[in-house]
């Protein structure tokens, strides 16, 4: 998985897990809310991204005492890419102003 730059579902699902460890439905419900509802995660959707971040390390499983719930941490690697992300974002961002793309289309 080439994961740079990150799809927008991954994005968000880094994001959320950026604050706190959460289970499945709590990622989905978070995804939602931070996108003000762009994007919205169906359980397929949602469990392929979760097996693909783990099978490439950006995200791990929380052990916990739960046991028909999966809890997931940002692992390092996964920190790490989601900043660069960011910073990729920001750098974006900062061109535009500086070419003065944020002016209103119509006025």
């Amino acid at each position: 998985m080439n994961v740079l730059p990150l799809t927008p579902a991954i994005f968000y699902i880094l994001l959320s897990l950026s604050t706190k460890n959460r289970h499945g439905y709590d990622i989905m419900k978070t995804v939602a809310l931070d996108s003000a509802n762009k994007i919205k995660l169906g359980p397929g959707t949602l469990y392929g991204a979760i097996k693909r971040l783990l099978e490439n390390k950006l995200i791990a499983e929380v052990k916990t005492s739960h046991r028909r719930r999966k809890y997931y941490r940002l692992t390092q690697k996964g920190r790490d890419i989601f900043t660069q992300e960011l910073i990729r974002y920001k750098e974006a961002v900062e061109l535009a102003k500086k070419k003065k793309l944020f002016i209103p289309l119509y006025a």
